[in-house]
């Protein structure tokens, strides 16, 4: 049962939006009854040892030189031999995970998040452009803040009371539920810095009540606007009153005003030390509590000027408007300690941003949710949005006289001030580094490789593949996420789209190896089948990255030595990844992107629509090798190598494919001259015409798990 200080007036609001989660609710119960929705989730399964041993050796091979492959090999070997260290480690894995709703969650949050040193802008908070608004005036800009405010809270009395639609599987095992949890720590998550390791915490908790304000930044200054009264919620006017309210004060003192969100872009250590400073005094504490137990953040930023364009943009400049480039900076970012950089608080989950230009969107911090929960969350609530504002679902404003909002205030000591210096002189060097380049393609969309029966995630991916050997002739550890929330507290695991077959097929692609079309098309097949085979062991939970995690960490639980096999220099090349992936689809016209994880490798943020490709990708100036325009010229040259290949040898294949049918039928009309209609209505089909080479061929491509790959990951 919801709170009561969250039910809406007369039951109007709530009603709107219950009735509008349940519809735009992708697949419903009733389409799959045999699924119990109130049956647990199955816990993750710990994968058999030698079959994640034998991938583990197959997927590192073309990422190796050949003297590593071979230690490797042998290193691999005596890991998994009978009676070995990895056979005792898989047993007490096997215990171990009997004990846990999910074995692996806890060490993959502290591998991938929590024990990373590095600051969280651009390494790890991806940023999200909403569609532009146009605002004329300031108050149009509080105006669309109140409704995104109240958008919010309308939808999270649905999250609160777990009312969500279930997220069901689209392909194997069709319709299964998956798990929602991500969805339910969006707005109740908060990461705290640590020395050597971070904390993940809830504030969704009994001991305390639950927080009725979000925090609002607006010129560097922080405020609290409560956005309950007496037990009811703020309507949207009086939210447009507190958000002009807040503004007015930090117009007034912002000359004075200390860069303190500035310290949340540190590295960690350094944050969490100067936290610690900060923490001895009381006010700062009250200060740190009230933005810690926040709903969520909302940031009022300063407009970008067009120099921020990126070099290649000159329509855009010249219609006086801010390209791709120039918005996903603001998200990710916001742009240096000069304009918006300190006008953010990097730890808190979900950080709204609202510029006075009409850039909207979103920073994320990104332990607690994966990027495709965080989207579909977020078009909802802007589909929410229009939608009450189109019906005017407005609530009425507020009878009662509302206190101004708190500014918080600090109490900052010398200390404090040296690190203020540091971060900002790290962050603005790290946003100059940084090179993105956003690739708009419009040849095609997701649909030609559909027509053409191949999955369009493993179309993108071997794209990249091509892309790297092009610039870089080599194929290096890729890392794409696959979703494991078929289980309990699922996240994800790797597809390592670098497969030998992959390597096979780009140097066929390439003149390498000379074959013909026909023939590259077959390798191409081939290179799609293993990704499929792949991503599908992945998210049945039989993946290879978090088994060997768990395996190395349950050494490191039991006190014994980290086994040779996590020492390896094969290991740390299979685990430094030059191209980090993800496919992050939007029905909007919005999109997601991130920073590189490593100095020399990029990040790749591709988001398929019908149509078209949007792909954000990124690199640092400060490695010689790598430039996101090229890298985003070299994959439009192969998305059309790609298609021209396609096209080709579809159109090569009908010939062959028509005078099979025909000695097809002339054997049909032998078969019937010879009596074999007799046999077949004795049940002997070899006669029969659905069993044409034709239709087998269809039906091999149809059923094809290669379709299976995350068309709608």
């Amino acid at each position: 049962m919801l709170r009561r200080y969250l039910i809406f007036d007369n039951g109007i609001m709530s009603s709107h939006v219950r009735e509008y989660i349940k519809r735009v609710a992708s697949i419903d119960q009733e389409q799959y009854p045999e699924w119990n929705l109130q049956k647990p989730l199955p816990k993750l399964p710990v994968p058999d040892l030698s079959r994640t041993l034998e991938k583990y050796i197959e997927i590192i091979q073309p990422i190796l030189t050949p003297s590593q492959y071979a230690k490797t090999k042998d290193i691999v070997r005596d890991f998994g031999k009978l009676g070995g260290e990895g056979e005792f480690l898989q047993t007490k894995l096997k215990e171990y995970s009997e004990t846990k709703d999910n074995w692996a969650y806890n060490w993959w949050l502290d591998d991938m998040y929590m024990k990373v040193r590095l600051p969280l802008p651009i390494s790890s908070n991806p940023g999200m452009v909403f569609p532009k608004q146009h605002f004329v005036d300031r108050a149009q800009q509080l105006r669309y803040a109140s409704r995104l405010i109240s958008g919010i809270l309308d939808y999270k009395t649905i999250i609160d009371a777990r009312g969500l639609p279930i997220d069901r599987a689209r392909h194997k095992e069709k319709g299964q539920p998956l798990c929602m949890e991500q969805y339910y720590k969006l707005f109740t998550s908060y990461r705290i810095p640590g020395v050597k390791k971070d904390s993940l915490i809830s504030n969704h908790t009994n001991l305390m009540p639950e927080p009725e304000h979000i925090i609002v930044i607006c010129k560097n200054q922080f405020f609290v606007l409560d956005v309950i009264n007496n037990f009811t919620r703020l309507s949207e006017g009086d939210l447009f009153t507190q958000l002009g309210r807040i503004y007015k004060m930090a117009e007034e003192n912002a000359a004075k005003a200390e860069p303190i969100g500035i310290l949340t872009a540190a590295y960690r250590d350094q944050w969490s030390i100067a936290r610690a400073k900060l923490m001895e005094d009381s006010t700062n504490r009250d200060s740190l509590d009230a933005i810690e137990r926040c709903i969520f953040v909302l940031c009022l930023d300063k407009g970008i000027p067009l120099l921020f364009n990126h070099q290649n943009s000159i329509d855009e400049t010249n219609k006086n408007i801010r390209d791709d480039v120039s918005l996903a900076f603001q998200m990710l970012h916001g742009m240096g300690t000069n304009l918006n950089g300190a006008n953010r608080w990097y730890d808190k989950t979900m950080q709204f941003v609202i510029s006075e230009d009409g850039a909207c969107g979103l920073n994320y911090e990104h332990s607690p949710s994966e990027g495709i929960a965080v989207v579909q969350l977020i078009e909802h609530l802007l589909r929410y949005m229009e939608e009450v504002r189109a019906k005017r679902l407005v609530r009425m404003n507020s009878v009662c006289e509302l206190a101004s909002p708190r500014k918080l205030q600090w109490k900052v000591f010398p200390e404090i001030v040296d690190s203020f210096n540091v971060a900002s002189k790290r962050l603005d060097c790290k946003i100059e580094d940084l090179d993105l380049y956003i690739l708009r393609f419009v040849e095609f969309g997701k649909e030609f490789p559909k027509s053409m029966s191949m999955s369009p995630d493993s179309f993108i991916q071997l794209s990249l593949q091509l892309t790297f050997y092009k610039i870089h002739r080599k194929l290096v550890s890729t890392y794409e996420s696959a979703s494991t929330r078929r289980f309990r507290l699922g996240r994800v695991d790797n597809i390592r789209a670098n497969s030998p077959a992959a390597l096979e097929w780009v140097k066929a692609m390439i003149g390498e190896v000379l074959v013909s079309d026909m023939e590259k098309m077959v390798l191409l097949r081939k290179a799609m089948q293993k990704q499929t085979e792949i991503m599908t062991e992945n998210i049945l939970g039989q993946g290879t990255d978090c088994h060997l995690l768990g395996l190395r960490e349950m050494a490191v639980e039991l006190g014994r030595s980290v086994p040779d096999l996590f020492l390896d220099d094969g290991f740390r090349i299979a685990n430094h990844f030059s191209l980090s992936t993800s496919q992050v689809p939007t029905t909007m016209d919005a999109f997601m992107c991130y920073g590189p994880v490593v100095p020399d490798g990029y990040g790749v943020c591709y988001n398929p629509h019908p149509h078209n490709i949007l792909v954000c990708i990124t690199s640092f100036k400060s490695h010689s090798e790598t430039r996101s325009d090229y890298f985003a010229y070299t994959l439009e040259s192969s998305f059309l190598q790609m298609q021209e290949l396609c096209l080709k040898t579809s159109e090569a294949a009908r010939p062959l494919q028509t005078v099979q049918e025909n000695l097809h039928e002339i054997q049909n009309s032998t078969d019937m001259r010879n009596g074999s209609v007799s046999r077949l209505h004795n049940g002997d089909c070899h006669g029969s015409p659905s069993r044409s080479p034709r239709h087998l061929a269809r039906s091999k491509r149809v059923g094809s798990s290669s379709n299976e790959v995350k068309t709608q990951k």
